[in-house]
């Protein structure tokens, strides 16, 4: 395993114009970096929460990336490494600790796949056995794994990472972005006349723009007309359920088992909690927080913190909970 100096470290997050201040060699290395109850003294830690100010006291890391003010907390043994945002800082270095395990394509496409010859390739393109290839355009850099299905009607931009199981159609993938196993990407929604129960066609896509995750199991549908369309550097979690012709905004933060209806339109930074619900047809304003298992009925207006079904402000929502509480 590659230790990593601390020189490194300072470089990165200086690259990044995070301010650092630590009293460390720079020829000073780590191993790896873990939590406060698991690091050794070979290791780098981080702290983050004041839950954990106890494990602080008893850290036997080399150094912890730490704010200011908790320096005192850390014993002897323990180098701080002064950051304003340790959380941040953990979010970068965490790729270069990690760098042998990251996926990067190799160049090879396994014999055992298939390749419709009316897809485009470029350069340096991995592609697992059992995956076909079906009308699609796939960029340089682009790692896919095994028994995916890409196509048809698809467009993959550079250095996009595709695990196994995955089925893409009618969708334009941007760079950067990363698809989880098992992820359901531009299928018909779901869309029927209600009285005769007549099917609506789909004919729209599915564009996810640059820097976004997609979890396991997540299913985003195509439009009925135009496109569903998944935000730059949004990360949305495994199982959750995107409907036809939603719109999500910019840096979004989406838990497990979320489900949005069709024809909603969410703003930028939003942070949608495990199990919500949301309605179709529906505006959500920008940096809108959704708690766990909410049922979002009505639009919200920017910065809205809500929680409770029906969704309502959360001060709210927390006063009900106490007065039945009390006469419980």
């Amino acid at each position: 395993m590659k230790k990593i100096k601390y020189l490194e470290i300072e470089n990165l997050l200086k690259q990044n114009s995070i301010e650092i201040y630590s009293k460390i060699s720079s020829d000073e290395k780590f191993s790896s970096i873990k939590t406060l109850s698991n690091a050794s003294n070979v290791d780098l830690s981080f702290f983050t929460n004041i839950r954990y100010l106890k494990e602080l006291k008893e850290v036997k890391a080399k150094a912890c990336l730490i704010q200011k003010e908790f320096v005192d907390y850390l014993p002897d043994n323990c180098m701080p490494i002064i950051v304003n945002d340790p959380y941040l800082a953990l979010a970068l270095l965490s790729k270069i600790f990690d760098e042998g395990n990251s996926i990067k394509s190799n160049g090879i496409i396994s014999k055992y796949c298939v390749i419709n010859s009316n897809s485009k390739l470029h350069q340096n393109i991995q592609i697992n056995a059992f995956s076909i290839i079906d009308k699609a355009e796939i960029h340089e850099n682009v790692y896919i794994g095994s028994n995916s299905q890409i196509g048809p009607n698809v467009t993959i931009h550079k250095n996009v990472i595709i695990h196994d199981n995955v089925s893409i159609s009618n969708a334009v993938i941007m760079e950067n972005c990363e698809v989880k196993s098992g992820a359901r990407i531009g299928g018909s929604g779901f869309g029927f006349e209600e009285k005769s129960k007549q099917k609506i066609f789909h004919s729209g896509n599915v564009i996810i723009k640059n820097n976004t995750s997609i979890g396991s199991n997540t299913t985003i549908d195509r439009a009925v007309f135009d496109a569903t369309i998944i935000g730059k550097f949004s990360n949305i979690d495994n199982l959750v359920q995107i409907a036809h012709n939603v719109i999500l905004g910019d840096f979004a933060i989406i838990a497990a088992q979320v489900g949005i209806a069709g024809s909603t339109i969410i703003g930028d930074y939003t942070k949608i909690g495990g199990q919500a619900g949301i309605a179709g047809h529906l505006t959500i304003g920008n940096n809108v927080t959704i708690a766990a298992k909410s049922g979002v009925t009505k639009n919200l207006n920017d910065n809205k913190i809500v929680a409770g079904f029906p969704a309502k402000d959360i001060s709210l929502w927390k006063k009900e909970i106490i007065k039945n509480s009390i006469k419980k």
